[in-house]
């Protein structure tokens, strides 16, 4: 279990303005809250996230392709979805702080307390009886964590029947008798818990119906289950088949807040899996399988991930997960694999009167197939990686250094290229090398300041390889590459640049690991 982290939130949030990665929106404005703007390097990292996950979703598999849906949609749309009537949060204000909570989250808080407690018990049984430490059976016996344990199960039952009956009064009451305070104010003044509809209407300037009410999609499936027929029929896919889509989400958070985490305006990397009917439990397996894997070989820390399931399943699921990852705030959701059935097709089939299913020719019929969805929010994915990434260390020789340990094939730059002085023939050596790698590599040209001064910059953005130039280079057209994470140096022919940065800075090594 994760510490939250408030310190670390907030070098992170100090360091990616001040390394170009991510602006206050409108700053000059004093800002707006829960809107962020990404800068040079923020753009950069944020494009080679997109690639990964693009390149490993539709590129390696036959039967998925790309679509990219409008984000305004017939408002018929977001009645058929239910998100009109059913895309609510239960929010509960402070009286005294006047700050304004999610209920549920209030409680999953106080949950994470309770198995924090959980895990210094753990972290203590580990210490007293060393190798002998049998984890499992400690958990299922030890007297003091099996009523931890109980106090996390009571609460989620609790909370899981007040949500799916939507007594909101039983949320209330059960905040007051756990004693939660404001995080704020530490005050218990509570007021009573709502359901607040969290879509953006605007108005279009007419509609075919008349009407000119239409809302900022809360969600970018629908462009993808509204176009089901056209992709299937168009690429003649067969069962099973997948859509696959990256695109901006809008949602009226009230508490948007731990900076990128939550905002109002955000992307999200979705697919969509059509599968038969009867199926769909074998395909939620298969997808959680590859989704973790696709994370964790990106070597971001095995323990920073962890699968959580969905006590209070939404509407349309008959199952779901989250992968966590550990934030600075503790462990929260990155990604939703979801097995959605086959309620959006058919929801869509009974408010538009059109047909949307599959013919199935070695069945000789027609059906509405069930749906496997996976969805990772790319902002969160850009914060864990920031996370996983920041590091501060003391070197060899007693200096010390912020840098930032992207995975290379994800990093804004790929090489620097760094004469050693601005004199000699050093700096035209340097352009020429420059202009030969960025064909291939996003590439940084610096030649101001000491050399270990611009290697300390070059870490703070996280380029993985330096390429320094020197008098050496113009006898033997050999360079020095230096690596990031080691600070190791080794002597490279000039030739092989290309090659050698190629092999350990590419997305397809990446790849063939899936």
């Amino acid at each position: 279990m994760a510490q939250q982290d408030d310190n670390l939130l907030k070098k992170i949030i100090a360091h990616a303005k001040e390394y170009g990665f991510v602006f206050p929106s409108s700053e000059i404005y004093d800002g707006l809250a829960a809107a962020y703007d990404y800068g040079q390097n923020g753009v950069e990292l944020r494009n080679n996230i997109k690639s990964f996950w693009w390149k490993a979703m539709v590129q390696m598999n036959e039967n998925i392709v790309g679509l990219d849906a409008s984000i305004f949609m017939h408002p018929t749309t977001w009645k058929a979805s239910g998100h009109v009537d059913a895309f609510n949060d239960p929010m509960i204000d402070n009286k005294d702080s006047k700050k304004r909570y999610r209920a549920d989250v209030l409680l999953e808080e106080h949950i994470a307390k309770i198995e924090a407690k959980i895990d210094k018990e753990v972290d203590k049984a580990a210490k007293r009886f060393g190798d002998a430490f049998d984890k499992d059976q400690y958990l299922a016996t030890n007297g003091r964590v099996l009523d931890y344990q109980k106090q996390i199960d009571d609460i989620n039952a609790r909370m899981k029947a007040a949500l799916e009956s939507e007594k909101l009064n039983d949320l209330k009451a059960l905040i007051e008798e756990l004693g939660i305070a404001d995080p704020v104010s530490g005050s218990k003044k509570w007021t009573d818990v709502r359901q607040f509809n969290l879509m953006f209407s605007t108005e279009l300037g007419s509609l075919a119906d008349g009407a000119s009410k239409i809302y900022l999609r809360p969600e970018t499936a629908q462009g993808i289950f509204v176009n089901f027929l056209n992709v299937q029929k168009t690429g003649r896919m067969k069962i099973p088949f997948g859509i696959a889509q990256i695109g901006k989400a809008f949602r009226n958070e009230i508490i948007a807040r731990q900076f990128i985490f939550r905002m109002r305006e955000f992307e999200q990397m979705e697919m969509q899996f059509f599968v038969k009917p009867g199926d769909e439990m074998q395909w939620y397996e298969h997808w959680k399988e590859t989704r973790i894997k696709w994370h964790k070989i990106l070597g971001l820390g095995e323990d920073n991930y962890r699968f959580h399931d969905h006590l209070n399943l939404a509407h349309y699921a008959n199952a779901a997960c989250d992968i966590e990852f550990n934030f600075p705030m503790g462990f929260k959701e990155l990604e939703g694999i979801h097995s959605r059935t086959d309620f959006d097709l058919k929801a869509h089939e009974e408010h538009s009167g059109k047909k949307l299913q599959f013919f199935d020719p070695q069945e000789n019929k027609s059906y509405v197939p069930y749906v496997i969805e996976t969805s990772i929010g790319l902002d969160r994915m850009f914060l864990a990686v920031l996370t996983a990434a920041y590091k501060e260390e003391t070197l060899e020789d007693g200096s010390e250094r912020t840098v930032l340990k992207i995975p290379a094939a994800l990093a804004p730059y790929k090489v620097a290229v760094l004469p050693l002085l601005k004199k000699d023939g050093l700096p035209e050596k340097g352009r020429e090398i420059m202009d030969s790698l960025k064909f291939d590599f996003n590439c940084q040209y610096d030649e101001k300041d000491a050399i270990g001064k611009r290697y300390r910059r070059q870490d703070a953005i996280g380029t993985p390889y330096c390429i320094t130039i020197d008098h050496q280079t113009l006898e033997d057209n050999t360079v020095t590459l230096r690596h990031r994470d080691t600070s190791e140096q080794e002597r490279i022919k000039v030739s092989e640049l290309t090659g050698r940065v190629s092999e350990l800075v590419s997305i397809t090594s990446l790849l063939k690991q899936l």
